[in-house]
């Protein structure tokens, strides 16, 4: 019977349980982007004692003018190599794998954190509001995509054990998939099959990067939750095209209003309506996080066959030793 404790295989990658550390910003590099003896000390905290079965570490900028925050963790050039190896390191001595999640913040920095104009793949909302300084041609949709790849590259060269697309919350390449205010004539606008081009070019680039058996995973901002933006049926058909493509594990979360739901405050796990509904039509295992803090109700979404992994964010963020607790309260 699968439970929050059982094992499970993502592509070549083997979890000991199915209790996963989401990416959570903690904007603790140093000024540069390289990872600090804060950072170190922290992601050692939270994976002593080998409770979790993967921490996903916080998305880190592909280029500089994707740069959501500052001190922002990078992975934008080689020099970070050494630092994102001391990181890995911490976290395998303790027994846990880790995954590397990679973004590019497009309409959601601000050129005062760059120094670069905004881009997105439009310059305005549905309702006329700017979003960004300028759309994204396609020199600069070729671009991203080479970033991705060279950022998965080094993640794997670091490491890492997998890396993920992060294409959730408003970032890049989310935005080209939403039906919400963005307006495209050309081969990335209109239907899903063509919204998610950019999605399929980066997934292709990242896999010839990092070889076949590499797990590749992404992160996608299933639903939307506002008129006009994604549903739960264009979450599906986008991870079946994943799928196909090779990425190795769907993580699902909020799409351009970001990670939490109108209304779903004291449910857990906001997003698993959702998650069960893409895991009824893939193969690959699916991951699913938003406000979940009840053991018992982590234990049952896998139960249940609403998610096949469990993303505990907050909970783990206030008490370290909650995966512990929560590994010992479900196993009787």
């Amino acid at each position: 019977m699968k439970t929050l404790g059982s094992a499970i295989q993502i592509s070549e990658l083997k979890l000991k349980n199915r209790l996963v550390m989401p990416p959570m910003a903690t904007e603790s590099s140093d000024e540069d982007g390289n990872i600090s003896e804060k950072l170190l000390r922290y992601y050692d905290e939270k994976s002593r004692g080998g409770y979790l079965g993967m921490i996903i570490t916080e998305h880190s900028f592909i280029a500089a003018d994707g740069k959501a925050s500052d001190r922002q963790v990078s992975i934008a050039s080689d020099d970070k190599l050494t630092g994102l190896k001391e990181l890995t390191d911490v976290i395998h001595e303790n027994g846990v794998r880790v995954a590397c999640q990679i973004n590019h913040a497009g309409g959601n920095t601000r050129s005062s954190i760059t120094g670069y104009p905004t881009m997105a793949p439009s310059v305005v909302l549905s309702d006329g509001a700017k979003f960004a300084d300028r759309s994204m041609t396609h020199t600069d949709i070729r671009t991203v995509v080479q970033e991705f790849a060279d950022a998965a590259r080094r993640a794997k060269k670091a490491g890492f054990d997998a890396v993920e697309i992060h294409s959730a919350h408003g970032y890049l390449p989310l935005l080209f998939p939403n039906g919400f205010g963005f307006y495209r004539t050309d081969e990335y606008g209109g239907n899903l099959s063509w919204r998610i081009r950019i999605h399929l070019e980066t997934i292709r680039a990242v896999k010839e990067a990092v070889g076949k058996d590499y797990p590749v995973l992404i992160r996608l901002g299933g639903i939307d939750d506002t008129p006009g933006g994604n549903g739960i049926q264009d979450a599906v058909e986008a991870s079946k095209a994943f799928e196909q493509a090779g990425i190795s594990l769907i993580d699902i979360s909020g799409g351009i209003t970001g990670y939490v739901r109108h209304n779903m405050e004291q449910v857990q796990g906001y997003f698993s309506d959702v998650s069960e509904a893409v895991k009824q039509a893939v193969s690959v295992p699916v991951l699913v996080t938003g406000g979940i803090n009840d053991p018992h109700a982590a234990d049952r979404i896998i139960r249940e066959n609403k998610a096949d992994l469990v993303g505990v964010g907050r909970a783990i963020l206030r008490d370290s030793a909650w995966p512990k607790k929560a590994l010992e309260e479900t196993e009787t």
